[in-house]
């Protein structure tokens, strides 16, 4: 376990797309935090003062950058129409939204987390036993 912990931030704007409406730019904050090397957080701007986050794999957004991935609550892909935009959907029990963002932009920042942790070096970054002491105190609240 590596303790010289590094967080990236990059802020970007999102197309939030809606049928028969114009886009919504949203303002979206893309997280990496070496504490947990897998994943990225995407925090999106919600109104003045609220944000909702998501996290997902690392490996997810590469892999959307260049073809359809995700079967879950997050699924990342190429634009069919535009090779320069990267689809982003997202559902949960209370909606679903689309978004449309750079492909260029999330390659950048996703190149920044590789000089930062290296793909297939992340379990050199995780600490076993902080994980399960979280896991056994979340347990018992």
């Amino acid at each position: 376990m590596r303790n010289d912990h590094v967080t990236l931030r990059s802020t970007a704007v999102f197309d939030l797309l809606a049928p028969r409406t114009p886009a919504v730019p949203v303002k979206v904050e893309l997280r990496y935090d070496t504490r947990d090397p897998y994943a990225v957080v995407a925090a999106f701007r919600t109104g003045r003062t609220g944000w909702v986050e998501w996290v997902f794999a690392r490996d997810l957004l590469a892999d959307g950058l260049i073809a359809e991935a995700g079967d879950g609550d997050v699924r990342i892909r190429p634009a069919g129409d535009d090779p320069e935009v990267v689809v982003i959907e997202l559902s949960s029990p209370s909606g679903h939204a689309v978004f449309e963002a750079a492909a260029q932009e999330l390659a950048d920042f996703l190149d920044r987390t590789y000089d930062v942790v290296v793909p297939g070096n992340e379990h050199l970054w995780v600490d076993v036993d902080e994980a399960l002491t979280q896991l056994i105190s979340t347990d018992l609240t």
